[in-house]
């Protein structure tokens, strides 16, 4: 069952009880990341992902990290374009010891110097590993591409030349404006009482009051049609992709079941196109993604270089297919069959469920049932799929390649 409530401070609380589990997974999703940042502060998102965990003006972070494994549970944290979200997972007994870390971690960090330039060091590195692996490059080329000039083409991990000048003054004052009550949701599920949750946080939490700066909302400028990295690898990177639906739009259904049809598994078109019947590449698929104002769709391919204009001519096609034609009533039927089971087999744990219930909070303001969810897939038509397909593959495309190549090698395809 799934309770919500909020605090007197404006925190959203969402809970899911699950009986039969033995464990209990608690997260904070924030409502602030990469796109909230002035450019000076690009990264600062990314980099508390690093260092909420590193101690608080209680705890250090050795002591975090112990009190973790001595009860056999797992921390971690994650950042994304548009939110941030810290969690950890425990035997359900331990659960207040969860939230007292948690609550410590969102209430005062401590921002020790020292920590803060290890991790500097450490993002750095992973600055410097995502620049030197091409599979990644190309998707942060691909939504700098879609999204000139606006935070949404900005790189979450942050750049070179403000991760290495941020201070940790700059980082505690960033952390101040936008991890406020009002811009989190606590999301929990496994075996718990909601109650006995909203208490604990209201002891630990509750003293903590403020909203974040409102989110800037603005129109992108138009896509830029190629992007185009030379590497002397082994396989070119090939990314093709356009702007998508907003996480509020009502399509973002049937743009499931069109994204899983065209290249989300193995019975996808791209994949039985390109992998299955010819062999062109190892790595084929398509994804999208939704933001507050807008989304992305694209599709990745991985192949030898000479197969390059081979492989993107066939994704093309693909694309051309799908946008004049739709799909049929097998393909749909298919996409809508993965799609449910996926669904299903990631509430098997509690990890999955706070997730889904954190994220459906944090963005729509509610958490649709499994039931209602199902049922909205279940009632996309192909003249549904049909009409998303002409909206967003018939609109701007962009290009973005890694590999041997210049501008020069793919201005005629994008023409």
């Amino acid at each position: 069952m799934i309770t919500q409530s909020q605090l007197g401070n404006g925190v959203a609380v969402v809970t899911e009880a699950m009986p039969d589990a033995h464990s209990v997974t608690v997260g904070f999703w924030v409502d602030a990341s990469s796109r909230d940042e002035e450019p000076a502060e690009a990264g600062a998102s990314h980099f508390l992902e690093h260092l909420l965990f590193k101690g608080t003006a209680n705890r250090s972070a050795r002591q975090i990290a112990e009190s973790v494994d001595a009860v056999g549970g797992e921390m971690n944290a994650f950042t994304t374009k548009e939110y941030t979200a810290f969690y950890t997972r425990l035997i359900d007994t331990d659960l207040h010891l969860g939230l007292d870390i948690l609550c410590d971690i969102m209430s005062d960090p401590a921002f020790r110097p020292d920590e803060v330039e290890t991790e500097r060091q450490v993002i750095l590195e992973e600055i410097s590993m995502n620049v030197d692996e091409p599979s990644d490059l190309v998707h942060e080329m691909v939504h700098e591409a879609l999204f000139p000039g606006h935070p949404l083409g900005r790189e979450v991990l942050g750049q070179r030349s403000t991760i290495s000048t941020m201070s940790p003054a700059d980082i505690e004052s960033y952390f101040r404006s936008h991890y406020r009550p009002e811009s989190i949701v606590v999301a929990a599920a496994g075996r718990l009482d909601h109650q006995s949750i909203v208490d604990g946080l209201n002891q630990r939490f509750g003293h903590n009051t403020g909203a974040a700066p409102p989110r800037t909302l603005r129109a992108p400028a138009p896509v830029l049609a190629l992007s185009v990295r030379h590497r002397p690898t082994e396989q070119a990177h090939l990314v093709v992709a356009m702007r998508g639906l907003a996480r509020g739009d009502g399509d973002r259904y049937a743009l499931a079941v069109l994204d899983q049809a065209l290249g989300g598994g193995m019975s996808s078109r791209l994949f039985q196109e390109i992998r299955e019947k010819r062999g062109l590449a190892y790595s084929v698929y398509s994804y999208q993604a939704a933001y507050a104002e807008t989304g992305a769709f694209a599709v990745y391919a991985g192949t030898a270089p000479e197969r390059a204009h081979q492989v993107l001519g066939l994704i093309e096609g693909e694309l051309e297919k799908v946008a004049n034609e739709g799909l049929d009533a097998r393909e749909i039927a298919l996409a809508k069959g993965h799609l449910r089971g996926s669904l299903a087999l990631s509430l098997e744990e509690s990890g999955g469920r706070m997730s889904r219930i954190g994220r459906g909070q944090l963005i729509h303001g509610r958490v649709r049932s499994f039931e209602e969810v199902v049922g909205y897939t279940d009632a996309v038509t192909a003249a549904d799929v049909a009409r998303v397909a002409d909206k967003l593959l018939n609109g701007p495309r962009t290009l973005a390649v890694v590999g041997p190549f210049s501008e020069d090698d793919f201005i005629d395809q994008v023409a």
